[in-house]
C-alpha cells in the first residue's frame, strides 16, 4: 500500500510540486475508467471498420452515437458546454474539435482524426485516432506517423515518480527531428471522474521538470502535430474548431493512460 502522505512529505521538501488527493484514482475509480476505455475503444473501432471516402462527418457521428448506447455508454462530447454532438471530428488543416456535418464529405486524400469520449457508469475515457482515407501523399501518411510514434515514445518513458513535462519533452523533440511542430496552445488533461481534470499535461517541455507523477494518476496525452508551423487559430464561426495558422496539414493521436507502481496502462487508445 502507498503512502501518499510520505510521498508528498518527500518530494515537498525537495521543492517538487505534487499530485492533490483528487488526481489519485482509487481502485474503484480504475476499474470503472478502464471499463469505459473498452467501450470507447470498441466504438473507434467501428468507425475503422466503416470509415471511407464519400461519407459525411455527419455519418461517423451517426457510428458514433449509435454504437455508444448499443453498448451502454453515453457520448460525453454531446451538449458538453453547447457542443452539438457526439464525437470530434478534424479534417486535413483542423486541428482538433471539428464538429460533424452532413456538408462535409471525405474525400480521397484527406486525413481526418476523430476524438471519441465515453461515460459507463459514471466514469470517462477519452482517446482518438486518425484515419487516413484512400490514397494519401507520402508527406500527409508521415505527419500521420510521425504524431503516432511521439505518442507511443512519450509513453514508453512513462513511469511512476517521473514528471509531467518529461511526456513534452520527448514527444517535442521527436517531433522536431522529424521537421515538424507541436500545438502548444491545446494540451492532455486529467480524465475519470469527469471529462477534463487536472493535471494538464503539456506537449513540449523540460526534461525533469514539473509535477511528479505518482501511481494512480490518469490522464491524456493527445499531441496535435503541425505539417509547418505550431501557430493556430479558432473558427469564429462556431467557436470551437482550431485550424493551423498556415494551411498546413495537422494530426493528432490521443491515449488515456494511468500511470501504475512498476510503469503505465492504455486504458483507452
Amino acid at each position: 500500500m502507498i503512502n501518499y502522505d510520505e510521498l508528498r512529505a518527500k518530494y515537498q521538501r525537495l521543492g517538487i510540486e505534487t499530485p492533490t488527493f483528487d488526481m489519485i484514482k482509487s481502485e474503484k475509480d480504475i476499474e470503472g475508467i478502464r471499463k469505459a476505455g473498452i467501450v470507447n475503444n470498441m466504438v473507434l473501432d467501428e468507425v475503422e471498420k466503416h470509415i471511407k471516402a464519400g461519407m459525411s462527418t455527419e455519418e461517423i457521428n451517426t457510428i458514433v452515437h449509435n454504437k455508444t448506447i448499443e453498448l451502454g455508454g453515453i457520448p460525453a462530447p454531446l451538449n458538453f458546454e453547447g457542443y452539438p454532438k457526439s464525437v470530434c471530428t478534424s479534417i486535413n488543416d483542423a486541428v482538433c474539435h471539428g464538429i460533424p456535418s452532413k456538408k462535409d464529405i471525405l474525400k480521397n486524400g484527406d486525413i481526418v482524426n476523430v476524438d471519441c469520449t465515453t461515460i459507463v457508469d459514471g466514469y470517462y475515457a477519452d482517446a482518438s485516432r486518425m484515419f487516413l482515407i484512400g490514397e494519401c501523399s507520402e508527406e500527409a501518411k508521415r505527419l500521420v506517423k510521425t504524431t503516432k510514434e511521439a505518442l507511443d515514445l512519450a509513453v514508453s518513458n512513462l513511469k511512476p515518480y517521473s514528471r509531467l513535462r518529461d511526456i513534452g519533452y520527448w514527444i517535442e523533440k521527436y517531433v522536431k527531428s522529424k521537421g515538424y511542430s507541436v500545438v502548444h496552445e491545446i494540451g492532455g488533461h486529467g480524465v475519470g471522474n469527469d471529462f477534463h481534470e487536472d493535471p494538464f499535461i503539456y506537449h513540449y517541455g523540460k526534461k525533469g521538470t514539473g509535477m511528479v507523477l505518482f501511481p494512480g494518476m490518469v490522464f491524456t496525452i493527445e499531441p496535435m502535430v503541425n505539417q509547418y508551423g505550431r501557430g493556430v487559430f479558432l473558427d469564429a464561426s462556431n467557436e470551437w474548431t482550431v485550424y493551423t495558422d498556415d494551411g498546413g496539414l495537422s494530426a493528432q493521436y490521443e491515449y488515456t493512460v494511468l500511470i501504475t507502481e512498476d510503469g503505465v496502462e492504455i486504458l483507452a487508445s
